[in-house]
C-alpha cells in the first residue's frame, strides 16, 4: 500500500472534525454568605449559559482573548456580574459569593496570566505561531526568540536551553508527553515537529526551575494545549514550503468537540538553494486530531492522535565550496554518486478520562502509545579535489580550481533500522482544600526498542586508504609504505533489543496567601523515578532517584508593579535509549541518571511607556551538574559516551523586554549570556558543545499607519559560535574550536484582505472569515552560516582543512492563509 493511499485513508478517517475559534473555560463553586454551595444558580453570557448542580459546581466555555460578561442569578439571591478575559484554552476558577442583601459586585476583569508569571512561565499567543516568518515556522521558531533558547540551524526544530542539549527538553500536549524520532541526523531530514500550530490554543514555556508536576528532564518544559472548538470552521495555509488544512466542529449541546489537521512539508526550496546540487524528493506528511466528549457535567473523555509519514530521498550530485583568504583562495570541489533513502513513520494515540469527584477533587486517567519505525539506508561515494582558485578577474575560468593540492575519495555506507514502542499509563489528580492545591500522579512506562546500527566510512587520499583515528597517525604514503592493514576509517555495528520499565510519581502542594501587604505564592513538590534496563546482550540494571523542587513568589504592595520569584531543586534525567547507547552503538545498562541542581532568581517589572503596557523580565540562573554523560553533536545528531564520567556547570542571565512598541501589537527583544563547561575524567574544564555565550533576538511586528492591513513581521537572531568545529572523532581537549557566529534575519510582509474587523456580505470574499497574502524573505542579508565542517586532507603537506558546511542562503517564499 503506497504512502499516498495511507495518507488519504487517514485523512478521510479524521475529516469529521475542526476551526480556529478560540475558547477558554471558567468553572467553580457558587457559595452563599455561610460558604455553603447554592444549587440552581443560572450563569449566562450573551451567547451561552449553564446552571450549578447540587454541589454548587458549574463549568462554562467562553470566547477567549475578549471581555466576556457573566451574570450569576438566583431567585433568592442578588445577581453577581463579572467580566473575564482569558487566554486560549485557559481553565480559570472563580467562586463567587451571592448575598441576600441588595448588593452587586462591581465589574472586575479576571485574567489567569498572573498565575503563570509567578511560576516563571512564558505564555505565547498562538496567532504568533502562524504569523512569524521562518524556514521552520511554528512553536519552536518562536521559542528561539526567547533568551536562553538557542539553535544555530534553521533547518532544525530542535533547541537547547541554558546549556542543555536537544534531549533535555520536555514537550507536553494536553498534559501528555510526546516524543520525537530517534535517528534523525540532519535538520533537513526532520520534516515536521509534533506540534501542529493550527490546533494550538495555548503555549506555556519554562526555561528552568519548573514544578514537580513536570517530568524528569534537565532543561525546559514546553506545555501545549490544543483547542476545544465551539462551532464549525475550516482553515488553510499554503506556501512554497508546503501547506496545512484544519477543520473543527462541535455538537449543538457542546458535549462533543473535534479538531483535526493535516500538514505537508517540502524542504526542496531550502535544500535546492544550498551549495550542493541534488536530486531531492522529500515527503513530510502528518495528520492529527483532538476529540472530546462530555458524558456528564463531571465526566469527560478525550482522544489525542497523530500519524506521521516522512520519507527522505537524497541524491547529491556536485558541490563547490570556496574558502580561504584573498591572498590564498581555495575551493573544495566534490562529485557524488549514490543516494540516501530514509523513512520515519510514527503513530501516537492517547486516551484521557477526567472525572470531577466533587467541587474540590478532580482525577484523570491517561493511556498512551507511541510507535516509531525508522530506516536510514545510504551509500554515497564522493570524489573531491582541493586546490587553488583562479582569482584573475577577466579570465574565463574565474573561480575554478586551477591546481589541485589534494585529491581523494570517501565512501559512506549505512543500514540503520529502529523500531520503538513506548506505552504509558498514568493516574493524576488535583484537590483544592481551603487555600491549598494538592496535585499528585503515578505513571508507568514501558519502552521496547529494537535497533540495528551498521555504519562505516572509508577515506582514500591519492589512492591510499587513510587510517582510522587512534591507529598511529596519518599515512606517509605515497612516500613510505604503510604497514597497517586497510581498515574502515569509522566502523560501527551493533544490534540491540532493549526493554526499559519506568515507574514515576509526584506529589505537589501550592498555596496563595498574604504576607504583610504582599501577595505571595508557595509551591513545593517531590518526584520519584525508578527504572530498570534489560537487553539481550548485557546484564540488566535498575536505579531510583528522588527529586525535590520548590518555588516562592512575592508581589510587594508597591507603587511599581514588581514581582520577585525564586525556584530550584534537584532535577534528574534518567537515561533514554539514546543516552544508553555508546559511540560503538552498544547499550550500557549501568548509565546513571544525570543530576542537576537548579537555582533561578527572577523579577518581572510591568510598567507603562507611551501609554502602552510593557514588561521587563530578568532571570539569573545557576546549574550544578553531576554524573554527566558526555556527548558530541554533529548537525543535530547526538552521540553519547554512555559512561557518566563528567561534571559540569552552567550559569547565565536572561533579559526580555516585551510590549506594544507599535500600538495593538506585541513585540519583544531578548538578550542572554551563558557560560557552561564540563570536566571529563578530571582533565579540567572545557566548553560544553552547547556553550552559547551571547544571544540577541528580536521579534517585531509593525504595520503601515495609513494602511493597517499591510503588516510586517521581523524575526532576528544573533548567536555567538558554538564549539563543534573540530572533527567528530577528535578529542575536544585537543581541538577546542568554535564555529563562526550565527546571524540571521527573516522578514515577512502580509496583506490582510479579510479579518474579524473586515467582513463581506457579497462578492468572492464573502465565504472567507479571514484571508491574507504574504511574501517572506528568509536570511535577508544572505549570511553564510555554517553548522559543521568537512575535514579534507592535503596529501602533500599532511594538513587538514576545515571546509564549512553552509546553511541556507537568501530564499523567497510566498504564502496565503485563509479561514472559512
Amino acid at each position: 500500500m503506497t504512502t499516498k493511499t495511507n495518507a488519504l485513508k487517514l485523512f478521510l478517517f479524521l475529516v469529521p472534525l475542526f476551526t480556529l475559534a478560540q475558547t477558554a473555560t471558567i468553572n467553580g463553586v457558587v457559595l452563599d454568605e455561610q460558604q455553603l454551595p447554592i444549587e440552581g444558580v443560572n450563569i449566562k453570557t450573551e451567547a451561552e449559559g449553564t446552571q450549578t448542580n447540587s454541589n454548587g459546581f458549574y463549568e462554562l466555555i467562553v470566547p477567549s482573548n475578549t471581555n466576556v460578561n457573566l451574570v450569576y442569578s438566583h431567585i433568592s439571591h442578588k445577581n453577581v456580574s463579572v467580566t473575564v478575559n482569558l487566554k486560549n484554552g485557559e481553565i480559570f476558577e472563580f467562586n463567587p459569593v451571592m448575598k441576600m442583601s441588595v448588593e452587586q459586585m462591581s465589574t472586575v476583569v479576571l485574567n489567569g496570566k498572573k498565575r503563570k508569571d509567578v511560576e516563571g512561565i512564558v505564555t505565547i499567543e498562538p496567532k504568533l505561531l502562524r504569523a512569524i516568518p521562518s524556514a521552520n515556522p511554528g512553536v519552536e521558531n518562536i521559542l528561539l526568540s526567547l533568551p536562553g533558547v538557542n539553535n544555530n540551524n534553521e533547518l532544525s526544530t530542535q533547541y537547547s536551553v541554558r546549556g542543555g542539549n536537544y534531549d533535555e527538553n520536555l514537550v507536553y500536549v494536553n498534559g501528555i508527553e510526546v516524543y520525537r524520532p530517534f535517528l534523525v541526523r540532519s535538520g533537513q531530514q526532520e520534516g515536521l515537529s509534533f506540534v501542529n500550530s493550527d490546533l494550538v490554543a495555548n503555549v506555556d514555556f519554562s526555561a528552568g526551575g519548573f514544578q514537580a508536576k513536570y517530568g524528569d528532564k534537565l532543561s525546559s518544559v514546553l506545555d501545549i494545549t490544543y483547542k476545544k472548538p465551539i462551532g464549525f470552521g475550516t482553515s488553510a495555509d499554503l506556501s512554497l514550503l508546503g501547506g496545512s488544512v484544519a477543520i473543527e466542529t462541535a455538537s449543538k449541546d457542546s458535549k462533543f468537540t473535534g479538531i483535526a489537521g493535516v500538514r505537508y512539508r517540502d524542504n526542496s526550496l531550502l535544500v535546492s538553494a544550498k551549495e550542493t546540487e541534488t536530486n531531492y524528493n522529500p515527503t513530510f506528511l502528518d495528520a492529527q486530531t483532538y476529540l472530546t466528549y462530555q458524558f456528564t457535567d463531571r465526566l469527560e473523555l478525550s482522544f489525542l492522535g497523530n500519524a506521521s509519514l516522512n520519507r527522505y530521498n537524497y541524491e547529491p550530485q556536485t558541490r563547490q565550496t570556496n574558502f580561504g583568504t584573498l591572498d590564498n583562495p581555495l575551493a573544495l570541489l566534490v562529485f557524488y554518486e549514490g543516494q540516501e533513502r530514509d523513512s520515519y513513520q510514527t503513530l501516537f494515540g492517547a486516551i484521557q478520562g477526567s472525572y470531577q469527584v466533587n467541587e474540590n477533587v478532580k482525577v484523570n486517567l491517561v493511556a498512551s502509545t507511541y510507535h516509531t519505525t525508522e530506516e536510514e539506508h545510504f551509500d554515497i561515494f564522493a570524489q573531491y579535489r582541493l586546490g587553488e582558485v583562479n582569482s584573475n578577474i577577466g579570465d574565463e575560468d574565474l573561480g575554478e580550481v586551477d591546481f589541485s593540492e589534494g585529491i581523494g575519495s570517501q565512501l559512506n555506507h549505512g543500514r540503520n533500522d529502529l523500531d520503538a514502542l513506548i506505552t504509558t499509563v498514568e493516574h493524576k489528580g488535583t484537590a483544592d482544600i481551603n487555600d491549598n492545591e494538592i496535585k499528585w500522579s503515578i505513571k508507568y512506562t514501558n519502552e521496547d526498542i529494537r535497533d540495528r546500527l551498521i555504519e562505516w566510512e572509508v577515506i582514500d587520499s591519492a589512492g591510499f586508504s587513510i587510517n582510522p583515528p587512534g591507529a598511529g597517525g596519518f599515512n606517509e604514503e605515497p612516500y613510505e609504505p604503510d604497514s597497517f592493514p586497510i581498515t574502515a576509517f569509522q566502523n560501527v555495528q551493533a544490534r540491540n533489543n532493549t526493554q526499559i520499565n519506568r515507574l514515576q510519581a509526584y506529589l505537589q502542594w501550592s498555596k496563595r496567601a498574604t504576607l504583610g501587604g504582599a501577595d505571595v505564592r508557595y509551591n513545593a513538590g517531590i518526584r520519584s523515578h525508578s527504572w530498570n534496563v534489560t537487553d539481550d546482550n548485557i546484564n540488566g540494571a535498575s536505579q531510583t532517584v528522588i527529586s525535590p523542587r520548590a518555588q516562592f513568589a512575592i508581589k510587594p504592595d508597591w507603587e511599581k508593579d514588581m514581582l520577585f520569584r525564586i525556584s530550584g531543586g534537584l532535577y534528574y534525567q534518567p537515561p533514554f535509549y539514546r543516552e544508553l547507547r555508546d559511540a560503538n552503538g552498544m547499550v550500557q545498562a549501568n548509565v546513571k541518571a544525570q543530576e542537576s541542581f537548579h537555582l533561578v532568581l527572577g523579577n518581572d517589572y510591568s510598567f507603562k511607556m507611551w501609554d502602552r503596557p510593557f514588561k521587563l523580565t530578568t532571570e539569573a540562573y545557576y546549574k550544578k551538574l553531576s554524573d554527566v554523560n558526555p556527548y558530541t553533536v554533529e548537525n543535530v545528531r547526538i552521540r553519547y559516551r554512555a559512561n557518566n564520567t563528567a561534571e559540569a556547570y552552567a550559569y547565565g542571565l536572561d533579559l526580555r523586554l516585551n510590549g506594544e512598541f507599535v500600538p495593538g501589537t506585541e513585540s519583544w527583544f531578548s538578550f542572554g549570556y551563558l557560560k557552561t563547561e564540563e570536566n571529563i575524567n578530571n582533565r579540567g574544564y572545557i566548553a560544553r558543545p552547547t556553550d552559547q555565550r551571547l544571544k540577541f533576538a528580536a521579534l517585531f511586528q509593525d504595520y503601515v499607519p495609513n494602511l493597517p492591513n499591510f503588516k510586517m513581521y521581523l524575526n532576528l537572531v544573533y548567536n555567538t559560535g558554538l564549539p563543534g568545529g573540530s572533527p567528530s572523532y577528535a578529542d575536544p581537549y585537543d581541538y577546542p574550536l568554535r564555529l563562526p557566529d550565527y546571524k540571521r534575519a527573516d522578514v515577512g510582509f502580509q496583506f490582510v484582505l479579510v479579518d474579524d474587523k473586515k467582513q463581506y456580505t457579497s462578492g468572492w470574499k464573502k465565504p472567507f472569515k479571514a484571508l491574507s497574502l504574504g511574501l517572506e524573505i528568509f536570511n535577508v542579508f544572505d549570511v553564510q552560516n555554517s553548522i559543521t565542517n568537512t575535514w579534507v586532507r592535503d596529501v602533500y603537506s599532511k594538513r587538514q582543512y576545515a571546509i564549512p558546511n553552509y546553511l541556507t542562503p537568501r530564499v523567497f517564499n510566498v504564502r496565503t492563509s485563509m479561514r472559512f
